[in-house]
């Protein structure tokens, strides 16, 4: 199991990116969160099969169709308190 943290950089909010993690997360079995930044990035917490986060990692640098994506910054991080994929709040 691995667990990471990423950041999404570029043209990312308002272009339904949250919706399509938590949708594409769900699919791959990930557990974790998708939420808005007030610095204009996207924030996400990915859990589960090694290659279900190396897939969603690699989906991440495409993103939806209305976003353009910069670039994602990955890093280790703890695994989530709960099972499933969900939306947070923007912090």
């Amino acid at each position: 199991m691995k667990t990471v943290r990423a950041s999404i950089l570029g043209r990312v909010q308002g272009v339904w990116y949250r919706g399509w993690t938590v949708e594409t997360a769900t699919k791959l079995g990930l557990d974790g969160w998708v939420r808005n930044r007030a610095d204009g990035s996207v924030e996400a917490l990915f859990h589960g099969a090694d290659d279900q986060v190396e897939a969603m990692i690699r989906a991440c640098h495409q993103g939806p169709p209305a976003a353009r994506v910069d670039a994602v910054l990955i890093e280790p991080a703890s695994a989530p308190d709960r099972a499933g994929f969900r939306q947070l709040p923007t912090v």
